[in-house]
């Protein structure tokens, strides 16, 4: 059993990538399955779980939704003949990494609701603070759940607002002002296709738009993958709505103004580690945020080496800042498997092999007898960066110098980053030396807390996770799912 542990927290020392949505509304009344698929595949970096799709035909029957899910990256769960049965031209899709619920079919996303005023079909990233306070609050009323993820209980506050209104994007508006915590939205009824973001704009949501078609997604990447062009981020607390009778229609109720003292509060983890470098989140280039990163660290813990590395992905960005405000040669001095997905079989602590290396291999010939600066975007256990500092000692490296993207995580996270509780994270009680001590490090920095707010040039953030300064007061109660255990 011991053994087992060991491997699986080698394996998973990283934090996982959240969740992704993605939604269509094609006025010329083209079928939206294979675009949905085409979307989601450019955002399986958000979650490698689950994956679904949910269309319906405005010109068909109301209450009428198709769709499919299961368990597995979107390659797997959806074959040509899946797609081809999905006829509609208006569809969501999601691909799902858990962070609160366990990781079942039941809980794959999109959700399905028939309920008196017809039919819902709802993605959702983020994670409810006061998820459980609402789903007793429904339970009492006599609601029977499906699923134990709170994207539930917000379909379930939606549908029973319409009840009580005049139309869905205003039982939407109802039913997030009970709503605390983080979410992006995407909402499809028979006729509509609505978006919306938490007022703190924890996670990104945007419009893009091609030929007839309007897009929501959580990245622009998503965008480009599909040839579609981008028009606008939705903003924080902004609900829009999408019909062919009035285009874009924009409900900002819910956007904080001035006079309420508070602001957004953008997950900085998205520019981190969340986002895919060619994503522009926010009007911030992910990929120039990183840079910055690796420019500062560059600026603020220099040291004498030979070549700057970065541990792939999210490092290389910002390993290539470091080496340009430095002058240090930037190099490739790790090739990582692509084919290793979420299912591969981990390797047994009696064997020889090693999870970290069936993914990453070190070019010996790069690094061997070099002074190695080894940049990466952020330390959580510290059981892989103690790994890859060992791999590349092996290699033939002089000298291991760690730089690290991010500030260490004291705090944990209650937006849907899945930070473990403090006693397991490294930083913990510990101080910079002796986390250098435990990764084998010959030293080791990481960026400064005030250098946040630079690296996403002035964008309001939320940093909980280093600061233990909540955008809003943390639960009672832990809701933050399985990767408490």
């Amino acid at each position: 059993m011991t053994e087992e542990i060991h491997e699986q927290t080698e394996l998973e020392d990283k934090l996982k990538e959240e969740c992704g949505v993605f939604g269509i509304y094609d006025f010329s009344g083209e079928d939206v399955a294979s675009t949905i698929y085409y979307g989601l595949f450019a955002l399986q970096h958000r979650g490698q779980e689950s994956c679904g799709i949910a269309v319906s035909d405005t010109n068909g029957p109301k209450r009428k939704m198709l769709s499919h899910k299961g368990m597995g990256l979107v390659n797997e769960v959806f074959s040509g003949d899946h797609l081809e049965k999905l006829k509609g031209d208006i569809g969501v899709g999601h691909v799902r990494y858990s962070t609160a619920g366990s990781s079942t079919r039941e809980n794959a996303q999109p959700l399905v609701l028939n309920y008196i005023k017809g039919t819902l079909g709802l993605a959702h990233n983020g994670n409810l603070i006061n998820a459980n306070e609402l789903r007793r609050e429904l339970e009492y009323d006599g609601a029977i759940f499906q699923t134990t993820i709170d994207s539930e209980v917000i379909a379930y506050h939606i549908a029973r607002a319409r009840t009580k209104t005049a139309s869905v994007e205003e039982a939407i508006g109802v039913a997030m002002r009970k709503l605390v915590g983080s979410y992006s939205l995407i909402v499809m009824s028979p006729r509509k296709l609505i978006g919306a973001r938490d007022p703190f704009g924890f996670r990104p949501l945007c419009i893009g738009k091609r030929d007839q078609a309007y897009i929501l997604a959580s990245e622009t990447c998503a965008l480009d993958t599909i040839g579609a062009t981008f028009v606008r981020d939705v903003e924080p607390g902004e609900i829009v709505t999408i019909t062919p009778e009035h285009g874009i229609v924009s409900d900002r109720s819910m956007c904080f103004t001035p006079a309420s003292g508070k602001k957004p509060a953008r997950c900085i983890f998205e520019y981190i580690y969340f986002g895919r470098p060619d994503s522009r989140l926010d009007g911030m280039s992910v990929y120039h945020s990183r840079i910055l990163s690796g420019r500062y660290l560059a600026m603020d813990s220099p040291v004498e080496a030979d070549l700057v590395v970065g541990v792939p992905e999210s490092g290389n960005a910002a390993a290539l800042g470091y080496s340009l405000e430095s002058g240090i040669p930037y190099a490739m001095a790790f090739v990582k498997n692509s084919y290793v997905g979420r299912t591969f079989i981990k390797p047994k602590q009696s064997s020889r092999e090693s999870s970290v290396q069936v993914k990453l291999n070190v070019l010996k010939d790069v690094v061997c007898g070099k002074r190695v600066i080894m940049i990466d975007d952020s330390i959580v256990r510290g059981t892989t960066s103690d790994r890859i500092v060992h791999m590349l000692r092996e290699a033939g490296a002089k000298e291991v110098h760690m730089r690290v993207g991010s500030p260490p995580f004291l705090y944990p996270c209650y937006f849907g980053t899945d930070v473990p509780a403090r006693e397991q994270l490294l930083a913990y009680e510990r101080s910079i030396e002796e986390i250098r001590q435990v990764i084998g490090a010959d030293s080791l920095a990481y960026l400064r807390k005030d250098r946040l707010e630079q690296i996403v040039e002035g964008l309001s953030i939320c940093k909980g996770c280093f600061t233990g300064e909540y955008p809003v007061e943390p639960p009672k109660e832990d809701i933050r799912g399985e990767y408490e255990k």
